[in-house]
């Protein structure tokens, strides 16, 4: 009797996870564009947390653009082919191919494509939230600069909340806030010409 029901149950966790996925598949697979306020917080092994905010823009194809209010005037931005990160403070604009970036920003990048989860990660843990579900992602190789990828999901499929852990033990989370789907966002948003006097720097992976 035992063995059935843990059977059953394994069997409604299992149902319930492939709605989760499903749902939060078809809310961003549905849309041409987004925009959500953002705060994130970056920790290093040994360090203190940076904690960052401002508003992000997504449109699909692959353009975004992190536009920082703290520290101000910070700047991260996506064309779908190139992804500039532009910091006031170190005078500095570092520019490099979207597929070839490390940068922790750029897993949101699935967003942008045809979102499939089990295309993209490995195996997956659901965990309730309150009411809003967590689901646990681990890469499918370990070639990716990530082990574990979290989202928290709303009732209404919108993710609320993102862990990336890193494996260099680093994690960074965003918590995302005012979501507003299919807003007209310009190619100009995502477009980025360094003011004069900036270092450009070319990386290349």
């Amino acid at each position: 009797m035992f063995s059935i029901l843990a059977l059953v149950c394994l069997s409604a966790q299992a149902r319930e996870l492939a709605e989760v996925l499903k749902g939060v598949e078809q809310h961003y697979n549905r849309v041409a564009s987004l925009e959500v306020q953002f705060e994130q917080r970056y920790q290093e092994q040994g360090h203190a947390p940076r904690v960052e905010s401002g508003s992000l823009s997504l449109r699909k194809p692959g353009r975004m653009r992190w536009q920082y209010s703290v520290p101000a005037g910070k700047l991260f931005v996506s064309d779908g082919k190139w992804v500039w990160l532009y910091s006031p403070s170190a005078n500095t604009a570092e520019r490099t191919r979207l597929k070839e970036t490390e940068d922790f920003r750029a897993p949101l990048a699935f967003l942008l494509g045809k979102l499939d989860f089990q295309r993209d990660f490995g195996d997956f843990e659901l965990r309730a939230s309150g009411q809003d579900s967590t689901v646990i992602a681990l890469p499918r190789n370990d070639k990716l600069p990530y082990t574990k990828v979290e989202f928290t999901v709303t009732p209404g499929n919108a993710i609320r909340r993102l862990v990336v852990d890193g494996i260099d033990a680093s994690r960074m989370e965003f918590v995302f806030t005012g979501e507003k789907v299919n807003p007209p966002l310009p190619d100009s948003m995502f477009r980025y010409t360094p003011p004069r006097g900036v270092e450009i720097i070319e990386v290349e992976r």
